[in-house]
């Protein structure tokens, strides 16, 4: 018996169903209209499958994988860049000062405290208000 014949799957298309496999199959690259229904039939049971289960089809799964993909390069750039231009500006600021490691740790640990007071969100004029605060307060201590 022919392999070819075990897995054939008799099948009747009304006339617009059988003009829309004409009409894309090619558009699809697909190199018959039976690639064109295996796909189709495929990524319509995948679909069936998502409903069941609660999980996106493949086709959609992929798709966004691939933009999440695109982001995250995009991000790893931005994010490179950043890192050049920050250490740019501290070795230019290091060049300026003399600074010791005591000043350094209490520094950053008070610029931990700040960003985790923030949530990240911390702007000039946060620092600003809080400088000018710190002062009032020494000028009021020492006065």
């Amino acid at each position: 018996m022919d392999n070819k014949n075990d897995n054939r799957f008799p099948l009747r298309l009304d006339d617009v169903t059988r003009w829309k496999i004409e009409s894309w199959y090619k558009k699809d690259d697909c190199q018959s209209r039976n690639e064109f229904v295996v796909k189709a039939v495929n990524f319509y049971a995948d679909y069936l499958a998502g409903q069941v289960n609660g999980v996106l089809p493949v086709a959609i799964q992929s798709a966004i994988d691939g933009r999440l993909g695109l982001f995250e390069d995009r991000l790893a750039q931005l994010l490179y860049k950043l890192a050049v231009e920050t250490d740019m500006g501290i070795s230019t600021v290091l060049d300026c000062i003399q600074v010791d490691a005591d000043y350094l740790r209490k520094l950053r640990a008070g610029s931990v405290k700040s960003v985790k007071a923030t949530n990240g969100l911390l702007t000039f004029e946060q620092k600003a208000r809080e400088r000018e605060e710190s002062a009032e307060g020494d000028e009021q201590w020492q006065g």
